[in-house]
């Protein structure tokens, strides 16, 4: 189907030209007599008559000293030169093709744009700077897509990929985009009825909510006097994102351990408290932009990925060649 496109398309533009030996119009009208399977057929396609389109085809197989099709009154058969070339005259074309679209996507990028992000992440910080991208990209069709299922980019299932945490190796290219650190927070009519946690071991008492995914481990990590612990913590509700937590947490249902941007917004209300700062560890996950790199990326790619990289982290951010699945945040 694609073929086809790409043929009719060039021939109804080479078919209004007169004379000359184009090899690409030779192409692309031998490949659409094949693919419409008449003379009369494909002529209707290319806006011609039907005894212009054989001698075309006349032409070419003059040229090329060799019969390409074998012709009845019912039908067209294909040689096995004749396969040959629509093979080779396939090949070619989408190649042509191939070359236009990326020296037309430089002047004006376009085309569907597929990004996957995480839930909390994507809704409060990807998907507020989309506005502002698609007013300057006005041909990109932005496909996005917030879950916290790891999507395959390497098999197509995106084009752009927004991971926390660390990277597997893998052949793809990853860009950083920034880091979020972690935080401890509580409602204040949660910690007016509990009490507040003066020291880790305090949250022996309290209900602690934490994540569900596979990755998450059931401690905390701390830091006293310079050494790193981690204490094993207990709660009533899990979640699979820290936006969810961060409401829970909010709504006063127990303590929670966080991603900092995901309730920065409720810290500045008043409507949660960050706790034990003092035995924060400082932890932070490093969060990339994950895509097939390469000569052959595609415009709307790298711009894509240029604005978040400027919007997200500022200048500066350094390109990394290591890449695939990650965490989720």
């Amino acid at each position: 189907m694609e073929n086809r496109r790409v043929g009719r398309r060039i021939c109804a533009v080479d078919a209004k030209l007169a004379g000359g030996s184009d090899r690409a119009r030779a192409l692309a009208l031998f490949a659409t007599v094949v693919e419409a399977g008449s003379f009369s057929a494909a002529a209707r396609t290319l806006a011609l008559t039907p005894s212009a389109v054989a001698r075309a085809v006349d032409r070419i197989e003059a040229r090329l000293g060799v019969r390409l099709l074998l012709r009845s009154t019912r039908a067209l058969t294909l040689t096995a030169e004749g396969q040959a070339y629509l093979l080779a005259a396939r090949r070619i074309l989408a190649d042509l093709d191939d070359a236009e679209q990326q020296i037309a996507d430089q002047g004006s990028p376009r085309g569907r744009l597929r990004v996957s992000a995480a839930l909390s992440h994507g809704r409060l910080c990807v998907v507020p700077l989309l506005g502002d991208f698609a007013r300057a990209y006005p041909h990109i069709l932005i496909d996005i897509a917030l879950t916290d299922t790891l999507v395959d980019v390497a098999a197509g299932q995106a084009d752009v990929a927004v991971r926390f945490g660390p990277l597997a190796d893998s052949a793809l290219t990853a860009r950083k985009l920034g880091q979020s650190g972690r935080v401890i927070v509580a409602a204040p009519d949660y910690l007016a009825r509990h009490g507040t946690p003066v020291v880790p071991e305090d949250l022996h008492a309290h209900n602690c909510l934490n994540f569900s995914f596979r990755r998450a481990e059931p401690t905390w990590p701390f830091r006293r006097d310079g050494r790193d612990f981690t204490l094993c913590v207990e709660g009533g509700i899990v979640a699979n994102n820290g936006e969810t937590l961060g409401q829970l947490a909010a709504a006063g249902v127990g303590v929670a351990r966080v991603g900092r941007f995901s309730v920065e917004g409720e810290i500045a209300e008043g409507r949660l408290v960050s706790l034990l700062e003092d035995y924060n560890p400082g932890d932070i996950e490093l969060i990339h932009a994950v895509f097939v790199g390469g000569a052959h990326l595609p415009a709307r790619v790298r711009v894509f990925v240029d604005f978040l990289a400027e919007r997200l982290a500022g200048s500066g951010v350094e390109m990394l060649k290591k890449n695939g699945a990650a965490g989720e945040d």
